[in-house]
């Protein structure tokens, strides 16, 4: 790789969480291994587990002061702790790797894309159901179906609309599909990434992401959307962009924010 294309190839590379929150425990290990020899020519050193403990605390601390998200901050805790006792079970190396290409299949690019599983529930896919106008033919995707739950119940409550989901990870998409094959739903599954969806050809869509993807959604559907199109989130608001209606599924649940376009 030629010098001029390295630097911008590490830059990249330094934006990714995943990347980052691997360089915060590499950065833990260091004061930890420096604080384990000063203890230990004390003549009091650390115990493994302490050692360990300190360093998931530096990384966590470490991953809350470079601006990841709150949820890397557990991973980054028990990561050493879980190591520590993977090791100390003496299990077999063939079990890490049927766990890692389970979490591959479940996750995939969650590091890159900063969008973990978030499933919603009945409450929401019937307010969904509600925005929907009464005429037949109107096609509506769900933005990272998971395991489809919204997107088969919207099919059995309009057979007369096309109701689709995307989902990036494997598991997830497969999953919804066996689901709508088996209950014969008539609800479509696509595996793939919906930024290379076209917005304009649906009259909803609904997400459930992260704020990390938020603003390139609503910058999507601005783009691409059709007039009188509906973009729809949960939880997850698009400051500075008002919603012009927000919607309070049940008592204490987050609540759904509605664009019309």
């Amino acid at each position: 790789m030629m010098p001029s294309r390295l630097l911008p190839f590490l830059s990249s590379l330094l934006r990714l969480p995943a990347v980052r929150a691997l360089l915060a425990q590499l950065a833990a290990v260091l004061p930890c291994a420096a604080l384990a020899l000063l203890a230990d020519a004390s003549g009091h050193g650390l115990t493994l587990f302490q050692a360990v403990l300190l360093q998931g605390v530096l990384a966590m601390l470490i991953t809350w002061r470079v601006g990841l998200a709150p949820w890397w901050r557990p991973i980054q805790l028990l990561f050493p702790l879980a190591l520590l006792a993977a090791s100390a079970l003496q299990l077999p190396p063939v079990l890490f790797l049927l766990v890692f290409l389970g979490m591959l299949g479940w996750y995939w690019s969650t590091f890159r894309t900063q969008v973990p599983y978030f499933p919603s529930s009945r409450p929401v896919w019937d307010a969904v159901a509600a925005q929907l106008p009464a005429r037949a033919g109107l096609r509506v995707i769900d933005v990272g179906s998971g395991l489809g739950g919204m997107t088969l119940h919207l099919a059995r409550l309009r057979p007369d609309i096309a109701c689709t989901g995307i989902e990036l990870a494997p598991l997830p998409w497969l999953y919804s599909l066996l689901r709508a094959k088996l209950l014969r739903a008539p609800a479509r599954f696509i595996r793939g990434d919906y930024e290379k969806l076209h917005f304009g050809e649906y009259d909803l869509v609904f997400a459930y992401l992260s704020p990390a993807a938020m603003q390139a959604l609503y910058d999507k559907a601005k783009r691409e959307m059709k007039v009188g199109s509906l973009l729809v989130s949960y939880e997850f608001s698009i400051p500075p962009y008002i919603p012009d209606k927000t919607i309070l599924t049940t008592e204490g649940a987050p609540p759904l924010y509605l664009w019309r376009f």
